[in-house]
C-alpha cells in the first residue's frame, strides 16, 4: 500500500523543485540586461519584460495565497495591471507598472510566502489542491511567461545578453526519411496526468487513418529549396488568406533571416551567423509552413496525427507519457529548458525517438499541425475560463511538442499550444504527412 505521507512529501519536493527552477530562469532572463531594457517595449507584439515579472508574481499570488491559502490580497490595487486580458500587450508600456526593483521585490515577497505555504499544504480536498496542481499550474505559467520573455530577447536589438553552449552535432541519419504510422485507434488526451492543463482532458479514443510523418522536422537546407524554387512568389502553395499575408507585409523567408549574396544569415539573440542548414526550420508561420508542405506534395499533420506518431506505443497498444515512454524527460530525451538558444541539428536525440522511430517531437521547435484549437469531447474548463475556451475556435491553430524554450513541467505528449496562423516571432517549425497510399 502506498504510503501517503510519501506521497505528500514527493509532491511537495517535485514542487518545490519547479518553482525554483522556474524563479532561477526568471531571474537570469531579468537580470541579464539593465532597467531600460526591461521597461522598453522591444515589440508591439510582447510585453515590457518588466511587466512579465510582476505578472508572474501576481498570478502565483492570486492562485496560491489567495485562492490555495485564502489570504488577504497583497497588492490589490496592481490586479488590473496584470490581468492579461484587460490590457493588450500593445499598451502595456503606458501603464503605470511597477518599476524594475519594485517588481523584483513583489515577487520576491509573494515566493518566500507560497515557500512557507508549501510546507503546510495538504495535497487533497479540492480541485487545486488534489496532487498539487496549483503548485504544478504556477509553475507551468512561470515558465510560459519564460518563453515569452525569451521570445523578446530574440525580437530585442543589441548586443547579445544570453549565452549558452550549442547542442552537440548529431550524426548523420541514415534511416528513412519518414515512418508509416498503422492506423487504428489511440487514446488521446489524459485524465491521470496530474499536472495536465484543462485543454489536455479528457482521454478519449480517436481513430485515425495510416499516415506517414517526417523522421525529423523539416530543416533550414530543406526549406531554402522551397525558398529558391520561388516558393514565396507561386499562389499555388498558399492558402488565399496566407497569399494575402505574405504579399501585404512583403514575406520571401522566415524571420530574422537575410540574404547576403549567396548563402543566408539569421539573427539569433543578439549575433548574426550563417543559417545552419542541418537545423530546423526556427520562426515561421503556419501559412509558410502550409505553404512548404504543398510544394512539397505533403501536407501537415492533424493535431490526432501528431499525437499518436509521439505517444502511440504499437506493442503495448497504448499511450505513453511521452514519445521514449513515461519516464520525465532527461537531457538525452530532448533539447528543452532554454539549455541551449538554438534547435539541434535534426536526427539528434536517439534516445527521445518514439517507438516508430520517430525523433525530436519533444523539444527543439514547436511544430504546427493543421488542426484548429478545439476542445475535446467532455471538456471542462478549469480553473478558469480565460486558460483555454475563450481561444476555442479556427483562428487559433495548435502546435505541439514544445521548443528548446520550453521547460519539461509545460511540455507533455499531450500538452497542446496554440497561436494565430500569422505568427512568426515564436519558436515555431513543423514536419509534414501524408496519407498512406498517396505517392
Amino acid at each position: 500500500m502506498t504510503d501517503p505521507a510519501h506521497d505528500a512529501e514527493t509532491l511537495r519536493e517535485r514542487a518545490l523543485t519547479t518553482l525554483t527552477t522556474a524563479r532561477a530562469r526568471t531571474t537570469l532572463l531579468t537580470s541579464c540586461v539593465e532597467d531600460p531594457d526591461l521597461t522598453a517595449q522591444h515589440s508591439p507584439l510582447m510585453s515590457p519584460l518588466v511587466w512579465d515579472l510582476a505578472h508572474i508574481g501576481n498570478q502565483e499570488e492570486q492562485w496560491l495565497l489567495r485562492a490555495v491559502a485564502g489570504r488577504e490580497a497583497m497588492r490589490p490595487e496592481i490586479d488590473g495591471l496584470y490581468d492579461a486580458f484587460e490590457h493588450p500587450r500593445a499598451e502595456r508600456p503606458s501603464l503605470p507598472l511597477l518599476p524594475p526593483a519594485e517588481a523584483r521585490h513583489y515577487a520576491s515577497e509573494v515566493r518566500g510566502r507560497v515557500l512557507d505555504l508549501l510546507e503546510s499544504t495538504a495535497f487533497h480536498g479540492t480541485r487545486l489542491t488534489e496532487a498539487g496542481f496549483a503548485f504544478g499550474m504556477i509553475a507551468q505559467h512561470e515558465q510560459q511567461h519564460d518563453e515569452t520573455m525569451l521570445i523578446t530577447h530574440q525580437l530585442r536589438k543589441g548586443p547579445q545578453a544570453l549565452h549558452a553552449p550549442d547542442p552537440e552535432p548529431a550524426p548523420l541519419l541514415t534511416g528513412p526519411s519518414e515512418v508509416l504510422v498503422p492506423g487504428g485507434p489511440f487514446t488521446m488526451g489524459t485524465s491521470t496526468e496530474p499536472w495536465a492543463l484543462d485543454n489536455e482532458r479528457p482521454a478519449h479514443v480517436r481513430e485515425v487513418p495510416p499516415f506517414h510523418i517526417d523522421t525529423t522536422p523539416v530543416t533550414n537546407a530543406a526549406y531554402q529549396a522551397f525558398i529558391e524554387d520561388g516558393g514565396y512568389d507561386d499562389d499555388r502553395w498558399w492558402t488565399p488568406e496566407g497569399w494575402a499575408h505574405i504579399r501585404q507585409h512583403s514575406i520571401h523567408a522566415p524571420l530574422f533571416w537575410r540574404r547576403d549574396g549567396r548563402q543566408w544569415l539569421r539573427r539569433r539573440f543578439g549575433v548574426t551567423e550563417v543559417v545552419p542548414p542541418d537545423e530546423p526550420v526556427l520562426h515561421v508561420c503556419w501559412y509558410e509552413a502550409d505553404a512548404y508542405a504543398r510544394w512539397a506534395g505533403r501536407r501537415l499533420p492533424t493535431e490526432a496525427e501528431w499525437e499518436k506518431a509521439a505517444r502511440h506505443d504499437p506493442a503495448g497498444d497504448r499511450s505513453m507519457r511521452y514519445p521514449w515512454g513515461d519516464a520525465e524527460p532527461a537531457p538525452e530525451h530532448a533539447n528543452l529548458g532554454q539549455r541551449h538558444l538554438r534547435p539541434a541539428p535534426a536526427g539528434s536525440y536517439p534516445e527521445g525517438e518514439s517507438p516508430l522511430g520517430v525523433r525530436q517531437l519533444i523539444g527543439d521547435v514547436w511544430e504546427w499541425t493543421a488542426s484548429d484549437f478545439l476542445p475535446y469531447p467532455g471538456f471542462q474548463a478549469f480553473p478558469y475560463k480565460e486558460y483555454s475556451e475563450v481561444f476555442f475556435g479556427p483562428e487559433h491553430k495548435v502546435l505541439r511538442g514544445g521548443s528548446f524554450a520550453v521547460d519539461a513541467v509545460a511540455c507533455r505528449g499531450t500538452f497542446r499550444n496554440w497561436d494565430y496562423p500569422i505568427r512568426r516571432q515564436i519558436f515555431s517549425g513543423f514536419r509534414t504527412a501524408r496519407s498512406a497510399g498517396e505517392a
